[in-house]
């Protein structure tokens, strides 16, 4: 399928130019520096386990990579520890109930993905111009690793606007903290397993009578689809890929889920989950080394992949032009 030309939205309106796309970039990639490392602790402490075959076949593009050469994990965490700390205390249900409120009833800004990709890619490359990466390498670096161990297409394409979320913090975003860090649920207690559990005792919900309580506004079993994860870039996405998209329940998860490492990587709050639950936690373990590991990798040459994309973008996308 040849790319689809269409008349060239405004991507300008409602889009706020005059934020630092550097600072979000550097604190995204501490953050995966953070997670990089948990993991490798995991690995060297034997936890890891082996992923089932298909999409669950373990990654083979990280099979020669060393994951225990890293600084000390402790040294990592200092430099995020002030952004998680600005987190915990504001995602709270109120927070979450406007912030969807915002997103569902405001006039959205309107551009089709390979667009949205290089409004990012700008934004953060006007930031530092001798950035060495471009978001747009960064994305086909997560793709083209999914495409090499022969994934389906579907899942090359998670890979490509996994972190296109990331737009969020030019639009309605009050800061760094409703839009990059591991996800977790409100409306019930933080559980231990999320990272710097101590910092939640700003957060007014940590005493309510309700959301202070294991389960509070949930019941067990619920399924996560009922659970109302912290605003940011993940659940940004996952509600326009759903709305917007036919990609499956599998890469749907993947998008929605793959910061909320409480859930995939501690195993917190496995008191929701019910049958639909169990099969997309395995996708999103499936999904999880390419978000960690493939930024190492060799830089991709746009040009020469662009069509391919582009073709996988109309196959799943054919609205064309997203509401963003």
């Amino acid at each position: 399928m040849a790319p689809i030309a269409i008349e060239t939205p405004n991507v300008n309106e409602n889009f706020n130019d005059h934020r630092d796309g550097l600072a979000l970039e550097a604190t995204s990639d501490s953050i995966d520096e953070v997670n990089v490392l948990k993991a490798a602790l995991k690995v060297k402490n034997g936890t890891a386990t082996q992923e089932e075959k298909d999409i669950y076949e373990k990654s083979q593009f990280d099979a020669e990579k060393d994951k225990t050469q890293f600084r000390q994990y402790e040294d990592a965490c200092d430099r995020v520890k002030n952004f998680y700390r600005e987190q915990h205390e504001k995602q709270t249900v109120a927070y979450n109930l406007k912030a969807r409120n915002d997103f569902k009833s405001k006039t959205r800004a309107e551009m089709t993905i390979w667009q949205a990709m290089e409004k990012l890619n700008t934004l953060i490359d006007e930031s530092d111009p001798d950035t060495s990466l471009s978001q747009i390498e960064h994305l086909l670096q997560s793709a083209e690793a999914i495409r090499r161990d022969g994934k389906p297409r579907w899942f090359q394409l998670t890979g490509l606007v996994h972190d296109l979320g990331k737009l969020l913090y030019f639009f309605d975003a009050q800061g760094q903290w409703d839009v990059v860090g591991d996800t977790f649920p409100v409306g019930c207690a933080f559980d231990e397993k999320i990272i710097y559990p101590g910092t939640f005792t700003d957060n007014p919900d940590s005493k309510d009578p309700i959301y202070g309580t294991k389960y509070g506004i949930y019941s067990p079993r619920c399924g996560m689809d009922n659970i109302m994860l912290s605003w940011g870039h993940d659940e940004y996405l996952y509600h326009i890929c759903k709305e917007q998209s036919t990609l499956p329940d599998e890469a749907l998860a993947m998008i929605r889920y793959h910061s909320f490492y409480p859930w995939h990587s501690e195993g917190a709050y496995s008191w929701a989950m019910n049958e639909k639950d169990e099969a997309m936690l395995k996708a999103v373990k499936a999904f999880n080394p390419y978000d960690l590991y493939s930024k190492s990798d060799d830089v991709p040459s746009v040009d020469e992949l662009k069509e391919y994309y582009l073709d996988l973008i109309n196959e799943y996308f054919p609205q064309q032009v997203i509401k963003w």
